[in-house]
């Protein structure tokens, strides 16, 4: 089971934290909360309001993953996710490594939270089958094994870090293509080399053509976020940091379109031009984030994000869990706002939404953070 990491104002007084020159990004605390609250808010109820009122579909479709090629707004949001992880590496890393952790012990932590990580995910994903239910296709799956292979490659020199990376996204495109499976290569979504070693291991299909080795790709997408971790850790000027990350941006724009004719755009097995092209995405986002907070200075606007990033395991978890209990909870007082018409799948899904930020603020305000 994960562990709760509880700070308060006595056990502060007990062990005090030592003082550390690490920069803080109000930045990327609040980007991370964005990812979450988005990731946990169910579409926002957008779709059943299309359903209601077909003039809605167009937005709505931005929030649900597209049935195979091409991307939409739904389908950046677990590549976001797992960036952000690589970026809070190099900061959470050399924290320890300035309190005297060794390197010893650091490969042990990572190793235990992977490990924790997967067996969170395992019972979340058993508790929504209402069975237990072994797979690597949820997102703190794909987490768990991409964390651990990132450090182990960010012990390499970069240049060797960015080889491993080229590596990977070529391996992963040739795999497709040496196994193409009966359509084709990149649209087989039964017979692709991801769904028959799925196939193989746990004698299944994964649901919506899901595949476990998409965390073959997503590793790149981690290390990139690493990288930028690093980036934002070497205390260059905000203006070269807004340099560096809208041509990275810009870049990724370009190599994931020219190689789309051929490797097709298609988060379900996560192709290498998905995965290149989605971090440019990923990265446009957090340079908005970083030159409103952190360059324009426009900083209080984020306390309801940073509420939640504080608290990511703990409402993902409860998303999982308990949203359809707070659903039918909040339903029974707002009658699911049928009262409201069309509007009311949206109006119920923010409530619920809401409902769950709360939790997460009554936990801030306690200064309880749950962690694995």
């Amino acid at each position: 089971m994960p562990s709760a990491a509880v700070r308060s104002d006595s056990s502060a007084a007990i062990a005090p934290p030592r003082p550390t020159t690490e920069p803080r990004y109000l930045a990327l605390d609040a980007y991370r909360g964005f990812i979450m609250l988005v990731l946990v808010s169910s579409g926002f109820g957008l779709a059943a309001l299309a359903r209601r009122d077909p003039a809605f579909a167009a937005i709505a479709g931005q929030f649900e993953h597209k049935p195979w090629a091409w991307i939409a707004f739904w389908d950046l949001i677990q590549p976001a996710f797992m960036f952000m992880v690589g970026v809070a590496m190099p900061f959470a890393l050399a924290r320890r490594a300035e309190q005297g952790v060794s390197k010893g012990q650091i490969f042990r932590h990572v190793g235990a939270r992977s490990l924790r990580l997967l067996l969170m995910s395992q019972i979340l994903m058993s508790i929504a089958a209402g069975r237990p239910f072994v797979q690597l296709t949820n997102v703190l799956a794909q987490i768990a094994i991409t964390y651990f292979l990132c450090y182990l490659i960010m012990q390499l020199q970069f240049r060797w870090q960015a080889v491993t990376a080229a590596l990977i996204l070529a391996g992963h495109w040739a795999l497709y293509a040496v196994f193409p499976g009966a359509e084709g290569a990149f649209w087989s979504k039964t017979t692709n080399i991801g769904a028959v070693i799925d196939g193989f291991v746990f004698h299944r299909a994964n649901p919506g053509y899901w595949v476990s080795i998409n965390f073959v790709t997503s590793t790149a997408t981690t290390l990139f976020g690493v990288w930028t971790g690093q980036l934002l850790r070497s205390r260059r000027s905000h203006r070269e940091n807004l340099r560096i990350l809208a041509a990275s941006a810009a870049a990724c724009f370009a190599l994931g379109l020219a190689i789309h004719p051929w490797n097709p755009i298609v988060k379900r097995i996560c192709t290498t031009s998905f995965t290149i092209y989605s971090t440019g995405w990923v990265l446009l986002m957090l340079l908005v984030f970083y030159w409103v907070i952190e360059v324009a200075g426009y900083r209080k606007w984020t306390f309801p994000l940073v509420v939640v990033g504080a608290n990511s395991i703990f409402i993902y978890s409860v998303d999982f869990v308990l949203r359809g209990w707070l659903d039918r909870a909040i339903g029974v007082f707002t009658f699911h706002f049928k009262w409201i018409g069309t509007f009311a799948p949206v109006a119920q899904s923010c409530a619920v939404l809401a409902a769950m930020w709360y939790l997460c603020y009554w936990l801030y305000r306690r200064k309880i953070f749950f962690k694995l």
